[in-house]
């Protein structure tokens, strides 16, 4: 992968340039159908996706709780957290994504501190969002 189209990633924004070279030698690059299962709640959690084209739905308890699109990132909450998936992610249309499996992402938190961070702070308020999810559909219908 090119270290330099990691740029147009807010992500990766600001990282030098040895950083950047860094990332693009941990990660792949796939390219996804439409309707692809990216991660299914509940699964054990493998790696890290960075969307660099296309869209895609979150779905927690059987109902979308978010879209995603290009600069977005999902898969964090399972490898930092809760080691399962906390939610399902499906292509809403072909895709463009970065991954960045397990070992790699353990190693890139360890090694870019500032990165590190914006990941966690996206994670806790992930978290947030999807605790709210499980409030709202444990309330009672009118």
């Amino acid at each position: 992968m090119d270290p330099d189209r990691l740029m147009a990633l807010p992500l990766f924004a600001g990282l030098s340039q040895k950083d950047r070279e860094a990332v693009a030698r941990w990660a792949d690059e796939v390219e996804v159908p439409e309707g692809k299962h990216l991660v299914d709640e509940g699964r054990f959690a493998y790696e890290f996706f960075v969307i660099e084209k296309g869209s895609a739905s979150v779905v927690h308890g059987g109902a979308e709780v978010a879209t995603l699109g290009p600069g977005d990132f999902f898969g964090e909450i399972g490898l930092l957290q809760t080691e399962r998936r906390t939610a399902s992610v499906i292509a809403g249309t072909p895709m463009r994504l970065i991954v960045i499996f397990a070992r790699e992402f353990q190693r890139m938190a360890k090694e870019m501190p500032a990165l590190a961070d914006r990941v966690r702070a996206a994670m806790l308020e992930r978290g947030r969002s999807l605790r709210e999810a499980d409030r709202e559909a444990d309330r009672p219908s009118d």
